[in-house]
């Protein structure tokens, strides 16, 4: 009896058990069928929880547009980087195929020599990620901005797990080329209220900040279901809109003019360390821009930014005796100008101020037109009211489109500020002081002059194209205003600078200017520099120097606005090398001058090979062009040449034989410019050192005399009495 009891008190814990284990299925059972069949789970749209964990949104990136110059080389335009990601989870694999980074050390090593980075680093980071049970990681900046090629390298590797995201930057191939026109663009980053992770590359100086949205475009996006290992389920419904990509915007900028106005600009800063720089230039029939360098400068890809405003639209300063052109343009069209008429110079006491020249003794009785070619404060500021007012002044200047933004498609142009009221003002106004201008509302206002009274909008752009259809949005037109000025009053205003330049009298302001042939006109302008606490900066640099004027005369094809705040010496040599070579160099390019111009004396010529040949039939072929030659050495066959083969002269150009005797003998330097004996030295390959600027006045080494391998010394000085000049 006693073993039948304990037998069924045996049986009675699996019993328990087993009502359990079927009570909890009961309940388990009960939990999937409410699972299953409501569409509601604790207040959650079960079947929306599944498509979102396995949907995948993607923003399609559109590409920003490409910025080119006017011949369609690329001047800004995205690239493609990328982000390396390692993918830890063996989950990632299927099969036999492995999908995540299994071996670690591995891995590292052969991403380090691709990479060139310490292989450590990148294998602690994957460690590091495997132990904190990380789906995927980065691999830092060692991993970041990979290129194309590296990208490829790496894909060759065949390393499981590694896998890349794809990103954009904006990309400069110039580095400094014309970088306050282009501006830059920067790649950002926004998180969303959700945690989702935009990238943007915004616009946010020059062209890419003035054009953002229409070089920006649309980006689109694409949205499919998933599965556990990221690969789009076949089968499934696709949402998709394709991104619209950014327009491309060609500029007016001429690539090579702008290279020969970006090296002389550089060449001021480097030599005479000015505040600022800037040199611009215009085309004078259609208003386009040309090309405008400045210093400082800044690389758009490193952002190495000093100053963030583009000294062509955007720094509005005192312009000085420049202005002197439009205050007796508006006294001429007045028609009560008489440039004979004669003014006794050095001073003039205007209200409780004292004018003075800027050579404080002034140069005697003269004309007002020798006024204009020696650049006398005094003659422009009686000029009002005896031959202007004050009211008729301020009509010009802001007719001729002072005092207000030219319109250009730049961002952030400044008006300037026409402000004068009181006689003094108005005396100092006529002259360029106590009024502020912008550069390109100087080109703006010397078109007038090139276009027979007619002014020019200045532009930048000179179209835009959409990628997405091949149309031309948008076409530069040439903007001409109504005559603002007549024909004869225009006439009269050229004589007068082109007095300023080609005179033959020692006072004349422009003569470092002169160009044979080329007729340049143009006046000089030296402003003071206001200062902060009041008054003006005191000392011998302490000024703006600048020149505005065209080429060639009768019918102007290149208009330049230079100026340059505070170099290193007290004279504008520095502007008037500059400018000269550039104007040599653009007339070079341009094919302005040939043999069949009859409007000029100058010839153009393309230098062909002399080496080996006879040296008096190239003399004679030479001269035949009117190109002037220079023999180095006393032989019959020439051995070197300078210019090189391939490159444009005009007939003021000289043309260095060096012939296959007495090549080691020292030629006659003797009024040689800076840069003919540099290119002289170079092609001889004598060692050189050189003082000053200007043309040669002494070498240590006599002509004729051997040079062996002796260093020469040259001093060079100015070709025209500085003291004599404006300063």
């Amino acid at each position: 009896m006693a073993n039948k009891k304990q037998k069924s008190n045996n049986w009675k814990f699996p019993k328990k058990v087993f009502f359990v284990f079927f009570g909890c299925l009961i309940i388990l059972f009960g939990r999937y069928c409410y699972l299953a069949l409501s569409p509601t789970v604790n207040g959650h749209d079960i079947q929306q929880f599944a498509s979102n964990r396995n949907t995948v949104s993607k923003t399609l990136i559109a590409k920003r547009g490409t910025i080119y110059d006017m011949e369609g080389d690329v001047l800004a335009h995205n690239v493609t980087s990328y982000t390396i990601i390692a993918y830890l989870d063996e989950s990632r694999s299927s099969g036999s195929k492995i999908n995540y980074v299994k071996d670690i050390e591995g891995t590292a090593k052969a991403l380090a020599e691709v990479l060139e980075t310490d292989a450590s680093s990148i294998q602690e980071r994957l460690q590091k990620g495997k132990d904190e049970d990380k789906y995927q990681v980065e691999l830092g900046l060692a991993g970041k901005n990979i290129t194309e090629l590296k990208k490829d390298e790496i894909v060759a590797l065949n390393l499981p797990g590694i896998d890349f995201t794809e990103t954009y930057k904006r990309y400069y191939p110039n580095g400094d080329f014309a970088s306050y026109i282009l501006g830059y663009a920067k790649t950002n980053e926004k998180v969303s209220k959700s945690g989702k992770v935009t990238t943007t590359i915004d616009g946010e100086l020059g062209i890419e900040a003035k054009f953002d949205n229409i070089l920006k475009g649309t980006d689109g996006y694409q949205k499919y279901q998933q599965d556990r290992f990221g690969y789009k389920i076949p089968d499934t419904a696709e949402e998709r809109i394709d991104a619209i990509d950014g327009s491309n915007i060609y500029l007016t900028l001429d690539s090579n003019i702008q290279r020969f106005t970006e090296t002389e600009v550089k060449a001021i800063d480097e030599k005479y360390e000015p505040d600022w720089a800037i040199i611009s230039v215009m085309d004078a029939k259609t208003g386009d821009i040309l090309a405008s360098a400045s210093t400082p400068s800044f690389n758009p890809n490193t952002r190495d930014i000093t100053n963030y405003e583009n000294l062509l639209v955007s720094n509005a300063f005192e312009p000085g005796s420049t202005m002197k052109i439009y205050t007796y343009m508006c006294a001429i069209e007045k028609g009560t100008y008489n440039g004979t008429d004669t003014f006794k110079s050095g001073s003039i006491d205007i209200a409780d101020a004292t004018i003075r020249d800027w050579n404080n003794t002034g140069f005697g009785t003269i004309t007002y037109d020798k006024g204009f070619e020696y650049s006398s404060n005094v003659g422009v500021s009686s000029m009002i009211n005896k031959f202007i007012d004050k009211n008729d002044l301020k009509e010009c200047f802001n007719k001729y489109g002072f005092g207000k933004t030219t319109g250009i498609d730049l961002a952030r142009e400044a008006s300037g500020k026409l402000g004068f009221k009181y006689p003094v003002e108005v005396a100092n106004a006529a002259f360029g002081q106590g009024i502020n201008t912008t550069v390109v509302q100087h080109l703006k206002a010397l078109s007038i002059i090139a276009n027979d009274g007619k002014a020019l909008t200045p532009h930048i752009v000179s179209k835009i194209v959409n990628p997405n259809t091949g149309k031309t949005t948008y076409k530069r037109k040439v903007e001409k205003s109504e005559a603002v000025v007549s024909q004869s009053t225009i006439d009269q205003i050229k004589d007068l600078m082109y007095d300023v330049v080609n005179s033959e009298d020692n006072l004349a302001t422009g003569r470092r200017y002169k160009i044979d042939g080329f007729e340049v006109i143009g006046k000089t302008g030296t402003a003071q520099i206001a200062s902060e606490k009041g008054g003006y900066l005191k000392g011998d640099n302490a000024y703006i120097y600048s020149f505005a004027g065209m080429f060639p005369k009768d019918d102007p094809e290149i208009i330049i606005y230079a100026a340059v705040k505070r170099p290193n010496v007290g004279t504008s040599i520095m502007l008037s090398d500059a400018v000269t070579n550039l104007m040599k160099n653009i007339a070079k390019y341009k094919g302005m001058f040939t043999t069949t111009n009859t409007n000029s004396n100058v010839t153009s010529l393309t230098l062909k090979s002399y080496i080996n040949k006879n040296l008096t039939e190239v003399k004679k072929e030479l001269e035949a062009s009117n190109i002037k030659t220079v023999v180095i050495g006393d032989g019959d066959k020439i051995i070197n040449q300078y210019p090189n083969q391939g490159e444009k002269i005009l007939s003021y150009d000289k043309v260095f034989l060096i012939t296959n005797g007495g090549q080691n003998k020292m030629p006659d330097l003797n009024g040689y410019s800076r840069s003919e004996v540099i290119n002289l030295m170079e092609a001889l390959g004598y060692k050189y050192e050189i003082e000053g600027y200007g043309y040669v006045k002494e070498q240590s080494i006599e002509p004729g005399a051997l040079v062996n391998d002796s260093t020469v010394k040259i001093k060079l000085e100015e070709k025209y009495d500085v003291d004599n000049l404006e300063q």
